[in-house]
């Protein structure tokens, strides 16, 4: 009997995730073992840092410098379909420079050894002391909570990056792109006909690299870069290419929206005090008119798959024709981070919804939710109120969200 391909597929898709568990449980149980090549360069996994769908990300250690990387790994088993989407994630990093946006290091796209698809992998920064899902967590543990100053400093630093991702400009629609695209070419022809780097040369050497493992300091990293040979691996570029874009050339405003804002996409600086945003697979231009119902599926299907359910803005679970999806879902998702670094959970996972057989969706679409008896101000639950409002013209903006903010802290003072 012949099955369906959709089912062939799924079956697929978990074979995949099957090969990356066992390897996952190497990199516990084996640490000898489980190793990783990339650009004649070794990787020791050392463990299993976080997962997702498609994706891993381990705590890698360059075996001949001893230096540490969070390394994700983004199997892409449809082919150069995959592929592409993920490189959307890594031009997304390399997109937005900002102090409390985590900077990309490198990435490589290699074949993957048990198919015919590839693999992306993505070389980030390591933050040791985890985000600020791990920080609620411990709180838990530990029968404690976030001060108010310092839970709204940690909240502000991430307002930052988002605005930095809100107002963004890139070059305008109408510049000239076959002169753009005729300087590219060159450049990657000066690129490929350069010598490959496979020294230490090719990672950065950021300040503070020393045995207790990597620390970045946001200066710009030059890659190395390759043509696609055959099955070989290849660097991606994609930082320079961005910049490329915007020499001699007219900008215009162009929002871009986060669109999976939580607290377990925070990391924590080592400095314990400020947060970096990160995991932008989920990122994309933030305005999207919805002119037909087969528009508003869409974008109701890459919701429920992009964005966690309990921080996802209203708009996202019925989408209506007509109208412009904006940024202002990332003000949703701001308004539940904050109530979560408060009362350790998102205002919509509360006991009805996650015990009692309710309704995270119908929740999330009354913003039916409650304050937690505490000792916080009121402007800070008046902070969080103003975010968590179900038409997105009545949200402030990220602007009056600092503003706010602002003054909370200036009254705690």
């Amino acid at each position: 009997m012949a099955l369906h391909p959709q089912f062939l597929k799924v079956l697929d898709n978990l074979k995949d995730q099957a090969k990356d568990a066992l390897f996952a449980l190497s990199s516990c149980i084996c640490q000898q073992s489980a190793k990783i090549k990339i650009n004649g360069r070794t990787f020791n996994i050392v463990k299993v840092l976080g997962e997702g769908g498609f994706s891993f990300v381990y705590l890698a250690q360059d075996e001949s410098s001893g230096r540490q990387f969070a390394l994700k790994k983004i199997r892409c088993p449809t082919g150069s379909g995959g592929v592409k989407e993920a490189m959307r994630e890594v031009e997304a990093y390399r997109r937005f420079k900002h102090p409390n946006i985590i900077r990309i290091l490198d990435s490589a796209v290699v074949q993957d050894p048990d198919g015919d698809g590839k693999i992306v992998y993505l070389f980030l920064p390591l933050y040791k002391r985890g985000n600020l899902q791990d920080a609620i967590n411990a709180n838990l543990i530990n029968n404690s909570h976030f001060s108010e100053k310092d839970m709204l400093r940690l909240f502000k630093g991430t307002c930052e990056a988002i605005r930095a991702m809100h107002t963004y400009h890139g070059p305008k629609s109408s510049a000239n792109p076959s002169r753009t695209n005729l300087a590219s070419s060159s450049r990657r022809r000066e690129r490929s006909q350069s010598p490959s780097r496979h020294s230490d040369e090719m990672l950065p050497h950021p300040e503070g690299d020393g045995d207790e493992g990597f620390s970045y300091d946001g200066a710009s990293v030059p890659l190395v870069t390759r043509e696609a040979e055959d099955e070989g691996d290849v660097i991606y570029d994609g930082d320079q290419e961005l910049a490329n874009g915007h020499e001699g050339a007219e900008t215009e405003l162009i929002p871009y929206a986060h669109r999976d804002l939580k607290p377990g996409n925070i990391m924590i600086a080592d400095d314990g005090v400020t947060p970096i945003l990160m995991d932008f697979g989920s990122c994309m231009k933030a305005r999207i008119p919805i002119e037909n119902r087969s528009q508003a599926l869409l974008q109701q299907d890459i919701a429920a798959e992009k964005s966690t359910m309990a921080y996802r803005a209203p708009e996202l679970f019925d989408v209506k024709t007509g109208l412009t999806l904006d940024e202002k879902v990332d003000i949703w998702s701001l308004g539940c981070t904050l109530f979560a670094l408060a009362y350790s959970h998102s205002p919509f996972e509360n006991l009805q919804t996650t015990e009692q057989g309710g309704s995270i969706a119908m929740a999330v679409m009354n913003a039916q939710y409650r304050h937690p008896a505490s000792s916080y101000s009121q402007g800070l639950k008046d902070l969080i109120d103003s975010m968590l409002k179900v038409n997105p013209t009545d949200r402030p903006d990220i602007h009056q969200v600092i503003e706010m903010t602002d003054r909370v802290l200036r009254s705690l003072s």
